[in-house]
């Protein structure tokens, strides 16, 4: 992991940005929630971990942060002791409370003070899994065939375990938490101070039919190319972290028969495609495939950052760890060779991964060889990498030299040619006598819950389509200070907190919203309950509004 620290000569430290390499797939395919996966759990629990600590008495020692913070909230009271008095407050308390209620970490802001900002961002992870635990069968328990990753030949039984198997939420967790403590520990020994230019160098370039100079074995060199997009027949087999389906496997590097003729229903690659993609089984020639529009793309952004330094290699896709490793090799030999000698040995390069756009993954040539997932996903042949090598060389060369270079053929714009499956909403309803936002299930009357507890309501609600809630929130918790004041306390962007949204029937205009509230271990004792935010459509098209709440309960 890198680590870039922001220190504000006012404030102090008012951010990070750090590159390490792992799939958000900590999360399965399985998953309907809106979810940031394991890197956007890492950013909320660093994000709360500096607001509770921002007095100026940063943790000097990452093992005293042990706790995965779960809370935004300082302003939660001390731990109350009387549990007859929480009771009687909470059977007095009303569940009133309307209007549209914002992020709790909007209302902590300190007036002027710049909010903390902790970006954990992707870096060459094309191989790189977060279900360390390794891959088994769901079948038989047994682990998955290595050179294919079947099971019985087939890749569907076979999945990935994360570290919290068989419950993906705390793998997620772990996942993240992992990477949240190592940014700790990064962040509070920064001490190298990034000095001198910042400058930058960004081209398009055609990477359909690209010539690449390579080295030859034994001497010399020689000139090949890229190719048209294509995906093979292992990239339909997926990966641990999201098995495809049919009979596909990874490491396929003979194709079918059957496949071949339904690939030829839609478009038949031709002999020269089929010499620049080998040894790699074409099942979609995606490159030659233009209705209703381009199904991938030809034309990629590349692009080199610098900052003192530390130099970003902004990149298109999902570079597997060895050809990432290539490429910064590449670079810094490069930078640290110019005649200027702006860049010593100490120079940072890193990788951005899936940058400026999307073109699937980078694999070595070896990598290639093989047609696992990643070498049939490496869209434009087997010199894919050999031409981002070349190409960013040239780019450093140019940074180091102070030359500008050529903006290249831009990108189709697609913007108004976009075709959209998904239907609109048409009407929100609920059944008679009962209003939106109503609880539909309660908490128990007169309960009391403790730390690692789940809270379950449910509301009578409306698609969360009508309002995202930008800035706002679908749910909260809310504790009781005094008799009468309502104070929030976790909200759903809170990893304790989820907000489950479903129908009774699927073309049904009524739905519920499911509010889970798993008690962290922080939790001060007290009176709480959980509201629910949302927004109406009337068959008219007006949207409306509306926010419930549960009855009180006691945490002890």
């Amino acid at each position: 992991m890198t680590l870039l620290k922001f220190v504000d000569d006012e404030w102090g430290p008012v951010g990070s940005f750090n590159w390490f390499a792992t799939h958000g797939t900590s999360m399965s395919r399985t998953n309907t929630l809106v979810s940031g996966d394991n890197k956007g759990a890492a950013a909320r629990f660093m994000e709360d971990w500096f607001d509770q600590n921002n007095s100026g008495k940063i943790l000097s020692d990452v093992s005293k942060a042990k706790d995965t913070p779960l809370t935004a909230s300082n302003i939660i009271p001390v731990v109350h002791e009387n549990y007859h008095e929480l009771h009687e407050l909470a059977a007095a308390s009303s569940q009133s409370g309307s209007g549209k209620q914002i992020r709790i970490r909007s209302t902590l802001s300190v007036a002027g003070r710049p909010r903390f900002v902790s970006a954990f961002c992707q870096s060459n992870c094309g191989d790189v899994s977060p279900n360390v635990l390794g891959a088994f069968c769901i079948d038989t328990g047994l682990p998955c065939d290595f050179n294919h990753s079947t099971c019985g030949g087939k890749n569907e039984l076979c999945y990935g375990r994360g570290p919290g198997y068989p419950d993906e939420f705390e793998s997620t967790r772990i996942i993240g938490d992992r990477q949240f403590k190592k940014a700790v520990e990064l962040f509070n020994k920064a001490s190298e101070q990034l000095k001198g230019k910042v400058d930058y160098r960004h081209t398009y370039l055609n990477f359909s039919n690209l010539k690449v100079t390579i080295s030859k074995q034994g001497g010399g060199t020689e000139v090949v190319k890229t190719c048209p997009a294509a995906m093979g027949f292992a990239f339909a087999a997926g990966t641990t972290d999201g098995p495809g389906a049919f009979d596909f496997k990874q490491g396929d590097v003979k194709g079918n028969a059957f496949w071949r003729l339904v690939r030829n229903l839609l478009k038949t690659p031709n002999q020269e495609q089929v010499d620049c993609q080998r040894p790699k089984p074409i099942l979609l020639d995606t490159g030659e495939m233009k209705l209703p529009y381009d199904w991938a793309p030809a034309i990629l952004p590349v692009q080199i950052l610098r900052i003192g330094q530390l130099v970003i290699l902004s990149v298109p896709g999902e570079f597997t760890t060895m050809s990432g490793r290539r490429l910064r090799d590449a670079v810094k030999t490069v930078l640290t060779g110019g005649s200027s000698k702006e860049f010593d040995a100490n120079v940072h390069v890193v990788i951005a991964g899936l940058t400026n756009t999307y073109s699937q993954y980078v694999t070595t040539f070896e990598e290639y060889q093989m047609q696992r997932y990643e070498g049939a996903s490496t869209l434009f042949g087997p010199y894919t990498l050999g031409a981002y090598i070349q190409e960013f060389k040239k780019l450093a060369a140019a940074l180091i030299s102070g030359q500008p270079t050529q903006s290249g053929p831009q990108p189709p714009d697609l913007l108004d040619k976009q075709i959209s499956l998904l239907t609109p909403v048409v009407v929100d309803a609920t059944p008679l006598g009962v209003n939106f936002g109503d609880v539909s299930a309660d908490v128990p009357k007169n309960s009391t819950f403790k730390n690692g507890d789940n809270v379950t309501v449910v509301f009578w609600s409306a698609n969360p389509r009508n309002d995202l809630m930008t800035e706002g929130t679908f749910a909260l918790v809310e504790i009781l200070q005094g008799k009468d004041s309502w104070v929030p306390a976790y909200d759903d962007d809170d990893f304790c907190l989820r907000f489950i949204w479903s129908r009774p029937a699927k073309l049904s205009p009524q739905s519920h919203a499911t509010i889970e509230w798993k008690i962290p271990g922080t939790v001060a004792s007290g009176v709480y309950r959980i509201r629910h935010f949302g927004s109406a459509k009337s068959l008219l098209g007006s949207i409306n509004h509306f926010t419930g709440a549960s009855s009180a309960f006691v945490v002890a």
